[in-house]
């Protein structure tokens, strides 16, 4: 009989995974300790969680190793995506600390939700398997179905979640059926084992055909979480539905693990089928863009128009994707200049979706929305701090010069355009003029409208914390984007050694 030797486990490579998933247990537990009126204290625990998980990420900067049998990788890339997800983390808990008791929803395992969801991302963005990134996947998705439906029971809420369920659990289904022809293909689940295999051996056309379908039904399923058009039908019902703190985090939260483990996907597994797959997300990127800033031209709903916006920024997200694929990266780094972009357009993005969502926390009252355009008309005389916020929020998004969306879209596209993908990059330039009319019809109404009603608006210290982080990033990005841009070029030349 055998041994079985049981590889070692590095624990510096999942230490940031561990700090976060094993406070959220530990947090359940200190929670039964606190009393029932100071809840808050469990937010601000959650919330030094993450903080703790992000520095923990600056001492084991440039460390590039593996663990559990190469499965789980840590290198800069991973590094950066932890801290990003900690960051979205920490602002996501500071919107709802108390949003949650105004709304009557306060339920003490929010914050323990709300780390292990993060857990999920981390996964989808260290994973080097494919069993991982499935797992990943699962963890965040089954954590947001019960985030969505937290405001139990508000039936708006009840039916986002069911909704959310039934996609999950079918996106879920291409993604594993996906792993298995992927499997069969190249007889491994491991991101740089199928490269090897591909590189090695010229596959027989049955085997071929099961990989280029399983590589498809894997972009479906990573597709369905991105809100990837024609995947993305969830997304507005979804977004309006839940509750809107959870909206704010799972807009960018998920959206960002999805993007980071699709990419990590196609770039390391699947880097010789670049000439086959890059025209594909390119002609998907075209389709994402229009349908989602289109669309939202019709919304009167902010919150609904913010779902559709985010549909058009995965569309942008996807230039990086494809810039990467095309020939933007040299033979030994895999092409940093879309994994660049994409990155810095990840950062850029999160803040100023949180910045948005934030202001729409602070014009809910007593369980009810005030979402409507005609909402927002004349805000700047009743609250201009609030209104100057959204506007730097919507110009951000719109990608006007001076803020982080600017320098965001401006490195994707350039990093499509020298990756010779000039057609997208130009109906990509066309979508964001169009995305322009909803946005600064927001601004229009603010500033230039007289209100319609009053809205009461509560903003208290945690909320204005969150908003803070999310407006002051999105101006020093926008004004000294330098040193973020060193940050995710390091980040990159990792991913590619």
């Amino acid at each position: 009989m055998t041994d079985i030797q049981i590889p070692s486990i590095d624990f510096a490579v999942v230490l940031q995974l561990m700090i976060v998933a094993g406070w959220a247990t530990v947090l359940l537990l200190l929670d039964l300790l606190i009393p029932a009126q100071q809840k808050r204290i469990t937010a601000y625990l959650a919330a030094a969680g993450l903080v703790a998980s992000a520095v923990a990420g600056f001492f084991l900067w440039n460390s590039n190793a593996t663990t559990f049998g190469g499965m789980i990788t840590l290198d800069n890339y991973a590094i950066t995506l932890n801290i990003i997800f900690a960051v979205i983390g920490v602002i996501g808990i500071m919107l709802a600390v108390e949003y949650l008791p105004r709304h009557g929803i306060e339920r003490s395992e929010f914050y323990p939700l709300i780390l292990l969801a993060t857990t999920g991302m981390m996964l989808l963005g260290q994973g080097m398997d494919l069993i991982v990134l499935f797992l990943g996947l699962e963890m965040l998705s089954i954590v947001l179905y019960i985030l969505v439906g937290f405001a139990y029971p508000k039936l708006s809420s009840e039916e986002a979640a069911l909704k959310y369920l039934l996609i999950g659990a079918f996106a879920a289904g291409f993604l594993v059926f996906g792993i298995a022809l992927l499997y069969g293909a190249t007889g491994s689940s491991s991101l740089t084992a199928i490269a090897s295999a591909l590189k090695r051996q010229t596959l027989v056309a049955e085997s071929y055909t099961f990989l280029l379908a399983g590589a498809a039904l894997v972009t479906v399923g990573f597709g369905y979480k991105i809100s990837m058009a024609p995947f993305h039908m969830w997304t507005p019902d979804v977004y309006e539905g839940a509750p809107t703190p959870v909206t704010a985090f799972m807009s960018v939260g998920a959206k960002v693990a999805g993007f980071a483990a699709l990419t990590r996907f196609l770039i390391v597994a699947l880097p010789l089928q670049a000439p086959i797959w890059v025209p594909i997300i390119a002609a998907l990127a075209v389709v994402t863009m229009l349908v989602g800033n289109v669309s939202a031209i019709a919304q009167t709903n902010v919150k609904r128009m913010l779902a559709y916006s985010s549909i058009g920024h995965a569309g942008y997200m996807l230039l990086g994707t494809i810039a990467a694929g095309a020939g933007a990266f040299s033979a030994s780094t895999l092409g940093s200049r879309g994994i660049e972009a994409l990155l810095f357009y990840m950062i850029s993005y999160a803040l100023t979706n949180l910045g948005a969502f934030a202001v729409l926390i602070a014009l809910e009252q007593r369980g009810e929305a005030a979402w409507d355009l005609a909402d927002l008309a004349g805000l700047w005389h009743r609250h201009p701090w609030l209104a100057s916020a959204l506007a730097l929020c919507m110009l951000s998004l719109a990608g006007v010069p001076l803020t982080a969306g600017f320098f965001g879209k401006l490195y994707v596209f350039t990093a499509a355009w020298e990756a010779g993908q000039t057609t997208v990059v130009v109906i990509g330039v066309v979508a964001s003029v169009i995305a322009a009319f909803f946005y600064l019809r927001i601004i229009a109404q603010m500033f230039m409208q007289p209100s319609a009603r009053e809205v009461t608006v509560s903003a208290g210290m945690d909320l204005r914390v969150g908003l803070g982080l999310a407006v002051l990033g999105i101006l020093v990005f926008g004004l000294v984007p330098t040193p973020i841009i060193q940050l995710v070029q390091q980040s990159v030349l990792a991913l590619g050694s």
